[in-house]
This record gives C-alpha cells, structure tokens and sequence, in this order.
C-alpha cells in the first residue's frame, strides 16, 4: 500500500504554503498519498491543532505519517520532531501539539538533525516545507527515525484537559468550538457511564443549565439546546441549527458540569 502522509497546519488555503509543502513531499516520495486532515486551525493555536489531532490520528491506518505544523516559535530554540506512538508517526514542532499521543507508553522521538533529511537550503520562517515536509517524505520512503537524528526523551507537554468528579458529577471545561458552534468539552463518554443512565444527567455551562444529554442532534428540539457525544468521544453542547458558541458565549476555559437531575 502507498504511504498516507496527513497535513494539519495553520496555514489556510489562501496562500502558497501548503502546496510547496506538497511538492516537497512528492518530490521525495512520489508516491505517496497526501490527506488533508485540515489547514483551518486558529492563527498560532497549539491545542486547537492538538485536538484536531487527536480526533482524527485513530482512524488511519497503522504506519500513517502525520505531519502538522502549528508553530509560532519557527526559527526559535523549540526542537523539530519525529514520533512514533501506537502504530502512528507524526512530524512537526515540539511545542506539546503531539501530548496526545505522548501519553501512550511505548513512544519513541527523534530531533530532527540530519542535513541529509532536510533541504539543501533551510529558511527560519517555513520549517514547515524545509525541514518537516522533508522528513515526512523520507519516513515514507522506510528510512528508520534513528537515522534523523538524536532521540528526544522529555518532549514538551501541554496540560491536556479532563473532567473530574465532583460529588455525584463531574467538573469539566470547554476545550473548543467547532464551526458550527457547538461546545467541545474535556468530559469523556467514559466519564459519562460512570455517572449512570444519560437520560437522568442534566450538563451546565457557565453555571447555566443548557439541556440533557440526549443521543444525536436530531433529538435537541427545533432551536434548543442539549448535549451529546460527538464523534471525537467528548461531550458536547449545540444548538439544533444554531451556536451553542455564540448564544452561551463561553469559549475554551469555560466551566462545564454534569449532575444527577
């Protein structure tokens, strides 16, 4: 099977910059299937590009080659990674975007050193073409990451948000709002069951009650609010065919709670 390299970046579409990504890649791995995962992540946002990892890394095939760039520290001291964890490899900047994966025992991680592995000519502003897309494209192409470079012991972490229990509930936040508006939070379906039947929890956000948890937007009626698991395995707050996001006004941080109604 051809190597799958995803891309997640900051970069928008707008300009150039994905696309010499691109050529880079398939000027080493001609090869080489390249999967948009998406380049519509906030300006800078570490843990947004993060998250949006983490929903989707699961669902590829073991050996897929990750590569994300959210890196507003480009040119600085922050180290260039290589990863495998849990049949994943991933590629860009040690600033935590990867901490999802780095709770896995079992990671291994390189620095990314090797002239040989980049091109020829390195700019201090587009690592993302110069030294990542280069480094992804050699995975593909089998070479080992010990050949990249020093291993990497102590990669950077962000504190990655959870839920904890609070009497009989749980205490959580929000952690993003898609484009839809609805609230993604830190409290896991697996926090849920512990809390017993769906149908008997009643989710707040801000200290407000917004709604149920109930089983697909379908069932939140016509313009009210409720909450759900989503497809990412976290609960989340919407609006049927509205914003949660806009009519709520919380934003990531917000304190969300789940109690027994």
């Amino acid at each position: 099977m051809a190597p799958i390299i995803t891309l997640t970046t900051d970069f928008g579409t707008r300009d150039p910059f994905v696309g010499a990504m691109k050529g880079v890649i398939l000027g080493i791995a001609p090869g080489a299937r390249l999967v948009d995962l998406t380049h519509e992540v906030a300006p800078h946002d570490v843990v947004e590009g993060a998250l949006a990892l983490e929903a989707a890394v699961g669902f590829f095939p073991a050996g897929t080659i990750h590569l994300a760039v959210v890196d507003p520290g480009v040119g600085s001291a922050r180290r260039p990674l290589a990863i495998h964890a849990g049949g994943q490899y991933c590629v860009g900047p040690d600033n935590g975007l990867f901490s999802f994966l780095l709770g896995v025992p079992g990671w291994t991680a390189v620095c990314l050193e090797t002239p040989a592995y980049r091109l020829p000519r390195v700019s201090r502003t587009f690592h993302g073409r110069d030294v990542f897309a280069p480094a992804a494209a050699y995975v593909a192409q089998g070479i080992p990451l010990g050949s990249f470079g020093p291993p990497v012991t102590d990669p950077v972490l962000i504190p990655w948000p959870t839920a904890r229990r609070q009497g009989d509930g749980l205490v959580g936040e929000v952690v993003h709002a898609d484009r839809f508006g609805n609230l993604v939070t830190s409290v896991r379906a697996a926090d849920l069951e512990a809390l017993g039947p769906a149908e008997a929890l009643v989710v707040e956000v801000e200290g407000k009650e917004v709604g149920s948890i109930v089983g697909c937007f379908a069932d939140i009626p016509a313009g009210g609010a409720g909450a759900l698991v989503g497809g990412s395995d976290r609960l989340e707050i919407a609006v049927r065919e509205g914003s949660a996001s806009a009519s709520t006004r919380a934003r990531r941080g917000s304190p969300v709670s789940v109690r027994k109604r």
